[in-house]
């Protein structure tokens, strides 16, 4: 080890950031996960998970087995009307809450040993000299070798950096709901709207997420979330009957603004950026907690074939990085990107049921498309 504190320091305190500060810790890394929050805490986030990572999961002892999650294997789709058409998923999948998911991983990287910091915020990260400045809110600065950017959708950090997405507005909001509700517990549905489209499926323990997109127009016009819920998301008599019939866990919901679908580097000033920092899917069934466990993944595995020798340069770590994320995420985000298009509008959500209810096969192979394969 050099001069350094910590050899790794992930920002962010998500999917991506537990996974990789666990794995890297069990590489025999000396590793410093920061998280601004306390948990545990919720997340906008639509809580299903893609069969292709609970193989691995399972094999790491990161499944959460004393929870009750529920098994996804449908998709319902509607238009703005209610009209409906469902499919298989072809992997299936599982629901669970941030809340559980990330306070059980956030403990298991306490009893492996990595070290954590909470409630910090990191307001810089600066590289020179081939080592990492960490500038924490109040005046601390640490140093490591790498870093590991996993600090979500978007924050003051993308700023900082200079990223080129956050200089655009983005037109979305994201608004989650915990409730009870009699909802088929083998199903994830996506309901469009006018302007969006709401994802409803249980995770654990019988609870079920109810979790929407919608363009920030349709709450300027109506001032606040519960109007602009009746006025706009109720028109679809799914929704309504849905959203009348929930027993609320908490009367506010988490609410997220200017999520951005934007293109984003998976490498900046040589930090790897994982999960939702270096690009977020479109909410097709969902898949970005997927992405971003894999991600985390592929981040350990790169810093800690630098440690065992076989990539020789901090240069070999982002490309082998670059081209890992490329081949298992680019063409997602791609086809998440243009599947949108058939989303929140109702001449466009009605030719997605027809497409599934007339094409079964081509649908699937869409939701594939968005998909990976099982990872080990």
């Amino acid at each position: 080890m050099l001069d350094s504190k910590y050899q790794v320091i992930v920002v962010g305190g998500g999917l991506a950031g537990l996974i990789s500060s666990i794995l890297l810790k069990r590489a025999g890394l000396s590793v410093l996960l920061i998280e601004k929050k306390q948990y545990p805490f919720n997340r906008v986030c639509g809580e299903y998970i893609s069969n292709e990572v609970r193989p691995f999961l399972e094999r790491e002892g990161l499944y959460p087995n004393h929870l009750k999650t529920s098994s996804l294997e449908r998709f319902e789709l509607s238009d703005i009307h209610g009209n409906t058409a469902s499919i298989d998923l072809p992997l299936g999948g599982f629901g669970v809450s941030r809340y559980q998911l990330d306070n059980f991983l956030y403990e298991k990287a306490l009893l492996e040993g990595v070290s954590v910091k909470t409630k910090t915020e990191v307001a810089e990260i600066n590289f020179y000299d081939d080592l990492f400045e960490v500038a924490i809110k109040g005046g601390e600065s640490l140093h490591s070798e790498f870093v590991i950017g996993a600090f979500g959708k978007r924050s003051k950090l993308d700023k900082a950096l200079d990223r080129s997405f956050i200089k655009k507005s983005s037109p979305f909001i994201g608004v989650k709901y915990h409730a009870y509700l009699d909802f088929p517990a083998d199903q994830i549905g996506l309901y469009n709207f006018d302007g969006g489209y709401c994802g409803i499926s249980q995770v654990e323990g019988g609870l079920v997420n109810i979790c929407y997109l919608s363009k920030r127009d349709n709450l300027k016009k109506y001032g606040n979330i519960k109007s602009m819920e009746e006025e706009v998301l109720y028109k679809n008599p799914l929704l309504k009957q849905y959203f009348e019939q929930s027993a609320w866990l908490r009367e506010k919901p988490e609410v997220i603004n200017e999520i951005s679908f934007e293109k984003k580097e998976a490498v900046k000033d040589h930090i790897l950026m994982a999960g939702d920092t270096a690009g977020l899917i479109t909410p097709l069934c969902g898949n970005g907690m997927a992405m971003a466990i894999h991600a985390g993944k592929i981040a350990a595995d790169c810093i800690s074939q630098f440690y065992d020798g076989k990539l020789k340069t901090r240069k070999a770590v982002e490309y082998r990085y670059k081209k890992e994320w490329s081949i298992n995420f680019d063409r997602r985000l791609f086809i998440g990107r243009s599947t949108q298009n058939l989303f929140g509008n109702q001449s466009r959500s009605n030719l997605a049921i027809r497409l599934i209810r007339s094409f079964p096969a081509i649908a699937k192979k869409l939701i594939e498309q968005t998909h990976g394969d099982r990872i080990d």
